[in-house]
């Protein structure tokens, strides 16, 4: 077994908790493993079957103790539905930020992926305590489970940007939140300049070592679905997390404002559950009006225009383009 308190310990970020149980099942056979590479590209690729194929597998749980996990989030989801991934289906943080549908003895749960679990074999899912208590008995410790990747599940709120600590114009790096799908690539430039393709790290980061200038910046995700979101007025403010007022896809994304939290405590996100909760709304910032358009798609979505609010000052003129249509 891997010493995870020493492994952890040398990971950039906040990490996991290493958890109090001791023994686990044994390794998933050939079948199994097959069924997580499966999984693991669907994650990465959104694949369209990644609505359907379902994989069976094992359930532990862990406390992560308030931190946001190896994906690097300001915190848990508020809802603290969330799960960590072994290596092979974490795929180097490629997995950050999309959801899963797990069913157990006692019913299902949709959980986003905020984290690592280094020790988790091929079919081992580690939920949050609070996760694991509505689809099991926690005395049990390990459950039977089946999972699934949800595409385009409803989304908590609009797309947030966190500056990292310690960027400057000569080295940038951005994490994204509120994805809802988990991310393909992201691009940014500053104006009058060319997009430059980010490089993203296993603690889910999107840098460019040779930095991008003071900014502000222009920022483009495309997802694993396809949809793409381009955002301007993104600043150099490291540790400190921004808010756009737009969401990703989904009929009515431009639609209602958003806040954002300070640099030293960001306000936690709401994370999507299967009946599609309310985003948790969280103390107002001062705000301006942001445009934002919609592409055409299959069928014709609207424009409209949104509010953008940042933890300081408010994110510029904001775009949309969602191209596939959500089957969570």
């Amino acid at each position: 077994m891997h010493d995870e308190t020493t492994l952890l310990s040398t990971l950039p970020g906040k990490r996991r908790r290493p958890r109090s149980m001791v023994t686990w099942l044994a390794a998933a056979g050939v079948a199994a493993l097959a069924g997580v590479v499966g999984l693991a590209l669907m994650l990465q690729t959104g694949s369209s079957a990644a609505c359907a194929a379902a994989l069976s597998g094992k359930a532990t749980f862990y406390d992560i103790a308030g931190g946001g996990g190896n994906c690097s989030y300001d915190g848990p989801p508020a809802d603290l539905m969330h799960v960590a991934m072994g290596p092979g289906e974490y795929a180097d943080a490629a997995a950050c930020g999309g959801y899963l549908n797990v069913t157990g003895p006692k019913g299902s749960v949709r959980v986003k992926v905020v984290d690592q679990c280094p020790e988790c074999a091929a079919g081992h899912i580690d939920l949050s305590k609070e996760a694991f208590a509505k689809i099991g008995n926690p005395v049990d410790g390990i459950i039977p489970v089946t999972y699934t990747t949800v595409a385009n599940p409803p989304l908590p709120g609009p797309l947030t940007f966190r500056v990292k600590e310690g960027a400057s114009q000569h080295w940038f790096s951005v994490r994204i939140d509120n994805t809802g799908n988990a991310l393909r690539s992201v691009q940014a430039k500053t104006a009058g300049g060319n997009f430059v393709t980010l490089q993203k790290y296993d603690y889910n980061y999107w840098q460019a070592d040779s930095g991008l200038g003071p900014g502000p910046f222009t920022i483009r995700a495309t997802d694993t679905q396809g949809n793409t979101a381009t955002v301007d007025g993104v600043k150099l403010a490291p540790g400190s997390t921004q808010s756009s007022g737009v969401k990703m896809y989904g009929a009515g994304a431009n639609t209602g404002s958003a806040s954002g939290g300070d640099a030293g405590a960001p306000a936690a996100q709401a994370a999507p559950a299967p009946a599609k909760a309310a985003p948790k709304s969280a103390s107002p910032s001062p705000s301006a009006s942001a445009s934002a358009s919609v592409s055409p798609s299959a069928s014709a979505s609207p424009s409209a225009t949104a509010g953008a609010e940042i933890g300081v000052q408010p994110l510029a003129a904001a775009t949309l383009d969602v191209q596939k249509t959500s089957c969570g």
